[in-house]
């Protein structure tokens, strides 16, 4: 029990590292903290809107009877809808609300941050809910991987490229990757895929390394930031809401 717990608490210190390393990174912009503090919030109750939808899709899904005729169907599409789609649509409409919602004029950098902390507040409740009867080694690889991060990053990046360059189609890019990333991470870590052949058992693991990959590349676009003046600029949708009455 001591080395559950001991594992438990430090795979929250990625998610913790990385959300304290966004945060601060204006320190002296007491607007842009809280608005991380007001996203983390949003992440965490995302669990709601989840259960709701995921409960809806599941009830329609197992309507169709597949459970029953075609298990590998099933799977698939309980893993890409009932689990990775609801919960990537809970995330990103608690980003736009965010982003609705506040008054500060956030630059594309802001998004990809601001989706990501979405990402890390639901992510890290999940994986209380997931350690509940999880293995140690479990437990450590959602901790070291934060796939969510990588998911928010994204979705955020994409967003705010699109509304950079009034493409709304761009926008939605991220979103779906993401989708399809943790869709694909979920169902193949199923029984159903894995006895396609034995040789797909790399995929989860390839999915877990881009999940670390894309951390490290949100890292280094907030490092470059600093550089150049069109990812740290407002963008042209921010400046609108704030001058609305």
């Amino acid at each position: 029990m001591a080395v559950f717990i001991l594992a438990c608490a430090v795979s929250f210190v990625p998610s913790l590292a990385l959300l304290l390393w966004l945060r601060n990174r204006l320190k002296k912009e007491d607007a842009y903290q809280k608005l991380c503090d007001q996203t983390l919030w949003r992440g965490v109750m995302c669990i709601f809107p989840v259960i709701l939808l995921s409960g809806c899709s599941y009830v329609l899904l197992r309507l169709t009877g597949l459970q029953n005729t075609d298990q590998l169907l099933y799977q698939a599409l309980y893993k890409f809808i009932v689990l990775a789609l609801m919960e990537e649509v809970a995330k990103f409409i608690a980003f736009r609300r965010v982003l609705k919602k506040t008054d500060y004029a956030y630059s594309w950098l802001d998004t990809a941050v601001l989706m990501t902390i979405v990402g890390l507040g639901f992510g890290m409740f999940e994986s209380i809910v997931y350690a509940i009867g999880a293995s140690v080694p479990v437990v450590l690889v959602r901790g070291i991987c934060v796939p969510h991060a990588g998911y928010g990053f994204l979705t955020g990046y994409f967003y705010g490229k699109g509304s950079r360059l009034g493409k709304p189609a761009l926008e939605g890019t991220g979103f779906v990757l993401s989708w399809l990333m943790h869709g694909l991470y979920d169902f193949s870590l199923s029984e159903e895929f894995v006895a396609i052949n034995d040789n797909l058992v790399f995929i989860p693991l390839l999915l877990a390394l881009m999940d670390i990959v894309l951390v490290l590349i949100l890292v280094r676009f907030a490092r470059k930031a600093k550089k150049k003046a069109e990812l740290i600029e407002p963008l042209q949708e921010a400046l609108d809401q704030e001058q609305m009455p």
